[in-house]
């Protein structure tokens, strides 16, 4: 028996025999041409062909794990039309005179170190989806297709890597998990894995001589087991079971209230990127929406999304919600979030630039847009607005005062729009420390912890090397957190949790004894958290 260590995606467990992926490499050899200008017309109907089958790659991944999940070929789309990379392309044909595979090949090379040798982890990421869309373009212009269709029994897939094209086409039914030597927790390819509910470990080295033999992958530890002894693979079965059997009784907690044995009721919310994440909370009876992340509306479109495309969004959540609160988060982009079409200058530490609400305040065209959208979708369910990387008061007072203009347009030209709360995120600890300020301000918190623990911490949440010192629940981050509750009871705001720790069930009841009235979390820990809920005394 073999034990490797790597990096998990997807805390379960996943039992079958290997599969080793060899990967069809396109040869590309240089050509001398005279004519470029038929090369360039090569290029561009292969890129073309590309276009088309990145749509319906898109198309079949919204149909397995929604619009969030599939945004990764909107980006590879995006990369296709992208000036630097197509300008490259074709100054290699017509400078060098060569043909469009070693045109693409050299181009796509270049990219991918430009990407890989980046410090930021979100950069190297994208490494992969360059090599992605270069190799779909090699293909096209060699003439040979892209490999699907070959899992003909239920496997754990093995390669080198796997990009997010390849993953969305596997065979689901057969796939029972992936391994893979390359990649990332926070690759497209690790998304779409954790969308579509397979187990997969990243950054183990793989082996050729493992085909065909029987593993084990545990999700929780993030340890593969190659031809596990008899006791190993008893346990691990025991392990798989028990998951299954646990995600059996947490489905008879669909349709409980979620409040505690002392009769302390919990909101119990949903945190979603998109319409198509609501099936998802509904199913698990949540509360209301304690986040939508609305910048995801804005990374899937290749220009601003209008106030009529913004407007169907919101008004289709708030009613598929039926009453129940929807709090929309106002554009949180910049950081590890980028769109082109924004022409964010690179930053040396994005994370603590012009992101956010720093946009929103000072280009308010795309703020006003965005506020008019939601106050008219306000008029067709219970719909919340919330401000995010709130650090000054004089923020807040700024985004009330564009918020109040909006009402007053949309009063003088007749439009309706419903009773709008408002609130903000507590993600900086500038913004914890003068909670008392800003309580007076808004009508509710809602604690990022994401970002607040990166920001009190000072480490960067996405950095690998760091991860022995990112500690969520470090004493500063917690009494930063009732602080806040405190703060914010204090003037009559609610309070809720929408990061990450929201989740963490070994904290639960510490939060609510804090008073934390809301705990907002991903749909797929909608269930878990309440059988917590249910489990605690307060008294």
């Amino acid at each position: 028996m073999e034990i490797i260590k790597g990096k998990s995606i997807l805390n379960k467990v996943a039992i079958g025999p290997i599969l080793y992926h060899r990967k069809t490499e396109s040869q590309v050899k240089r050509r001398t041409v005279e004519n470029t200008e038929a090369e360039i017309s090569r290029y561009k109907a292969a890129v073309k062909c590309a276009e088309d089958e990145l749509k319906a790659l898109h198309k079949k991944a919204c149909e397995q794990v929604g619009e969030t999940g599939a945004a990764v070929f909107e980006v590879h789309m995006m990369m296709l039309e992208d000036a630097d990379y197509r300008d490259s392309v074709l100054n290699i044909i017509k400078n060098q005179k060569t043909n469009a595979e070693y045109a693409a090949a050299v181009t796509g090379d270049n990219f991918y170190r430009l990407f890989a040798d980046m410090d930021d982890e979100y950069f190297r990421a994208r490494a992969a989806d360059v090599k992605d869309i270069t190799d779909r373009l090699l293909k096209i212009l060699s003439g040979d297709a892209v490999e699907s269709g070959f899992l003909t029994k239920p496997v754990i897939l093995m390669a080198e890597d796997l990009a997010p094209s390849e993953t969305v086409q596997l065979e689901k039914d057969m796939l029972l998990g992936f391994i893979t030597e390359q990649g990332s927790p926070n690759s497209h390819t690790a998304i779409l894995a954790r969308s579509m509910n397979i187990p997969a470990l990243v950054s183990v080295p793989v082996k050729e001589s493992w085909d065909g033999k029987m593993a084990v992958i545990d999700g929780e530890t993030g340890t593969l087991y190659v031809d596990p002894d008899e006791k190993t693979l008893a346990d691990m079965k025991k392990k798989k079971l028990a998951e299954e059997e646990k995600e059996r009784l947490l489905q008879e907690l669909k349709d409980k209230e979620d409040v505690t044995l002392d009769g302390t009721k919990v909101k119990l919310y949903a945190n979603i990127g998109d319409v198509s994440d609501v099936a998802e909370a509904l199913k698990s009876n949540a509360a209301g929406i304690g986040l939508f992340r609305s910048e995801f509306l804005y990374l899937e479109k290749k220009t601003y999304p209008t106030e009529e495309e913004q407007f169907a969004a919101y008004r289709q959540v708030a009613e598929m919600m039926a009453g129940k609160e929807v709090i929309i988060r106002t554009l949180d982009i910049g950081a590890d979030k980028q769109a082109d079409y924004f022409k964010l200058k690179k930053e040396e530490n994005p994370a603590m630039g012009y992101r956010a609400i720093r946009i929103c305040l000072t280009r308010p065209e795309i703020f006003r847009t965005q506020l008019r959208a939601i106050y008219r979708a306000s008029a067709f369910g219970k719909i919340s607005i919330m401000f995010p990387m709130i650090a000054s008061l004089w923020e807040v007072k700024k985004a009330k005062e564009i918020a109040a203009s909006v009402r007053d347009e949309l009063k003088e030209q007749g439009v309706p729009f419903g009773d709008v709360a408002i609130g903000i995120m507590i993600e900086t600890p500038a913004a914890a420390i003068i909670s008392e300020d800003l309580a007076k301000e808004v009508d509710f918190f809602s604690i990022g912890t994401n970002d607040l623990v990166q920001y009190t911490l000072a480490i960067d949440r996405q950095n690998e090397k760091l991860d022995q010192f990112y500690d969520p629940k470090h004493p500063a981050v917690l009494k930063l957190i009732r602080y806040v509750a405190e703060s914010g009871h204090k003037y009559g705001c609610t309070v809720g949790i929408c990061g990450e720790l929201g989740a963490e069930t070994d904290l639960t009841e510490e939060f609510l004894k804090m008073g934390i009235d809301e705990l907002s979390v991903s749909p797929s820990f909608l269930l878990t958290v309440r059988k917590k809920i249910r489990e605690i005394d307060l008294s």
